[in-house]
């Protein structure tokens, strides 16, 4: 993390907390990709990406090597992802069920 010289106005948990805000108040993809690009460099947004592409391929159980082949992702990456996966605070969990659902019902309302 970040060290400071002067503190900030706004302690951090609560500028946190203002993001995750600011994060819901998207209302589709189109908006959430644009803030994304207006908040980060695109080194950290192509981080990001790479975590999340690899995650349903572990949720399916694909060894490091095969996801590394199929996204070019790190190993060292994939088992970061795995692990917050297994003992993280449920994000990536909550985030995949939620897409799962979200892409199922797209599908069914096409058909």
């Amino acid at each position: 993390m970040k060290r400071r010289s002067i503190d900030p106005e706004l302690p951090a948990e609560s500028a946190e907390l203002s993001l995750c805000e600011a994060l819901l108040s998207l209302k589709n993809a189109e908006e959430m990709s644009a803030f994304l690009h207006d908040l980060c460099t695109p080194s950290e947004l192509e981080v990001m990406v790479d975590r999340w592409r690899v995650v349903p391929y572990l949720l399916d159980g694909v060894s490091y090597r095969e996801i590394h082949e199929r996204t070019a992702v790190s190993i060292t990456t994939i088992g970061r992802v795995a692990r917050y996966l297994n003992q993280g605070s449920g994000g990536y969990l909550a985030a995949a069920a939620r897409a799962a659902r979200r892409r199922a019902a797209t599908k069914k309302a096409k058909a």
